[in-house]
């Protein structure tokens, strides 16, 4: 990366010249890559990610590049400060994980664990009346918005909402008593 090239693409985009601005962060993100490819040969996955997080704040921080500074110094910082971010977030995360030791059995035994919890879930279901049951099926299973979940029901968008409610709160109430 030519320090005085990335320079002055970084001045004139920062004078209003948009076009400039995007060659900057687009030449920026080439150099980046690399960078941190050349750290994280053993964690490719995170590469992208990092070039992202650091695109974004050279934009946000932009304001506080001194021009009279070496423009590579002051992204390598920032550059840096994410990198290390991201392998104090990945040690903690680490440290709070087990690793898996017998991975096949967890798995299966987590697949018929969910199979039951899902046949469980259904037949608790089965048991709401149609005003709460619907609204849990199309909102909280399936994804839906509020909005949609009334176009699909028929019911008011107000309705849905309690109908949410009321069956979590029934659905809780019936999990209780069966404990």
């Amino acid at each position: 990366m030519n320090e005085e090239h990335l320079r002055n693409l970084m001045v004139r985009g920062l004078a209003g010249d948009r076009a400039v601005y995007e060659q900057f962060l687009k030449e920026l993100s080439a150099h980046l890559r690399a960078f941190f490819r050349r750290r994280l040969a053993r964690l490719p996955d995170e590469v992208e990610d990092l070039v992202q997080e650091t695109l974004l704040a050279v934009h946000n921080q932009r304001h506080t590049y001194e021009f009279n500074q070496p423009l590579t110094a002051w992204i390598h910082a920032i550059a840096r400060y994410k990198l290390i971010d991201m392998l104090r977030r990945r040690a903690h995360h680490d440290a709070l994980n087990d690793p898996l030791d017998d991975e096949t059995e967890i798995l299966s035994r987590s697949d018929e664990e969910a199979m039951d919890a899902h046949r469980d879930m259904a037949k608790l279901l089965q048991q709401l009346p149609d005003r709460h049951r619907l609204p849990i099926q199309y909102v909280k299973l399936n994804g839906l918005s509020i909005a949609e979940a009334a176009n699909a029901t028929g019911m008011s968008e107000s309705a849905i909402k309690v109908g949410v409610h009321r069956g979590l709160k029934a659905l809780a109430a019936m999990i209780r008593g069966q404990q």
